[in-house]
């Protein structure tokens, strides 16, 4: 019998079309189901990991919130992203990996039956965590807008409540990768201090910005910096999904209750990751820049290709959605026939929100994929649906 708070909590789908993609081995399926990338960690941060792997101190249990030179540069980073000071010491905590912190943090701020308000469509693994951690997800739907996404800030302003604990953001957000926009910052740091709850911003791809726009984070925001927890990880940004290496950087007023939780759940990191981490945030040359750009270039080829498909225009991040409904086609025998016929794994996003508004659609991971390999895209799609 399934304990209750795993009762609601189905999984996140890219598991088991990753396990057919690689039981069947054919070296021309795009692999677009997955948030992988192909493009190379910095390699300041290879060579700290290699040498870290000979020390005896990376081989150790200790610190058990994360060796000072990575908290010093998480706390810088964010520092400098949100234009708030924090101490490394006393408002930093190393974690295993981006959503090993998230978990730590709802863990720390909810109690059982608190919402969280969350995006819909939003990352299955955030919303599980909500659940996990004991929280109710409180869906706000994502329109689309001339192809793109927007908050729906009406609903936005009605999801809040007495219950309402938190209000976990993502920009660019996955799967969607929207941006939110200075109005939608505005409303969301309204609602948060409207029912007095915590801003926890998972920032695991906030410079992976298509839009030419600033970057926003909503520490910076007037009177935000005591309400908001930022979530950060080198997974993503710095291409370096292995280290499994995180920070959390919030308010003194939380922290401790974090790092009790941190010590309690996974008791501390990847030891030789660290330095390589360390490393990654500190480099001259991270190749960020670089790697948007390329990133960029595949998903404006997927959005060429697929013109006359409804596909929602990301903002920013490593991943599209196909509205595959609106051509009559549920998501999940739409990603079937391409992976029979088109040789293309995709995952389709049920349970990524609601079933009447991410149960739509298919998901598209553009970074792991050159454009070179994407270019009979198009073909393929055709060939799979009958296009």
């Amino acid at each position: 019998m399934t304990i209750s708070r795993l009762a609601e909590i189905p999984g996140i789908g890219v598991d088991r079309m990753g396990n057919a993609a690689d039981a069947l081995g054919n070296p021309e399926m795009l692999r677009l189901e997955n948030l992988d990338t192909d493009l190379a960690p910095p390699a300041d941060a290879v060579s700290a990991t290699l040498a870290a792997v000979t020390r005896d101190d990376a081989n150790s249990y200790l610190p058990f919130l994360g060796i000072h030179t990575l908290r010093a540069a998480a706390a810088a980073r964010v520092s400098a992203t949100a234009g708030v000071e924090y101490d490394p010491e006393t408002q930093c905590i190393v974690s295993a990996g981006g959503l090993s912190g998230v978990l730590n943090c709802l863990l720390a701020i909810l109690e059982p039956g608190d919402e969280v308000i969350i995006t819909d469509p939003a990352y299955a693994g955030l919303i599980n965590r909500i659940r996990l951690a004991g929280g109710i997800p409180k869906f706000v739907p994502l329109r689309v807008e001339k192809r793109r996404w927007r908050l729906d800030l009406d609903a936005l302003r009605d999801a809040g409540s007495e219950r309402t604990r938190a209000i976990l953001t993502m920009s660019p957000s996955m799967p969607s990768g929207i941006v939110h926009t200075a109005e939608e910052w505005q409303l969301i740091a309204e609602v948060a201090e409207r029912r007095d709850a915590w801003i926890l911003h998972d920032a695991a791809m906030e410079r992976i910005l298509f839009t030419g726009a600033p970057m926003i984070h909503p520490a910076s925001l007037p009177g935000m910096a005591e309400r908001v927890i930022t979530v950060g990880s080198v997974s993503k940004e710095y291409r370096m999904i292995g280290w499994r290496v995180g920070w959390i950087v919030g308010p003194r007023r939380i922290m401790n209750d974090i790092g009790l939780v941190s010590l309690t759940n996974v008791v501390c990191q990847v030891g030789i990751g660290m330095p390589g981490a360390a490393a990654a945030l500190t480099s001259t040359n991270d190749g960020v820049g670089a790697a948007t750009r390329e990133w960029e270039a595949r998903r404006d080829l997927i959005l060429k290709e697929l013109h006359d498909i409804p596909v929602v225009a990301p903002d920013g991040g490593w991943s599209l959605l196909i509205d595959t409904a609106a051509i009559g086609m549920p998501p999940g025998e739409a990603s079937q026939r391409l992976f029979d016929q088109g040789a293309i794994a995709a995952t389709p996003m049920a349970g990524w929100g609601a079933p009447e508004r991410a149960g739509r659609y298919l998901r598209f991971v553009f970074a792991n994929e050159p454009v070179g390999r994407l270019h009979d895209i198009r073909e393929r799609i055709r060939r799979a649906w009958s296009l």
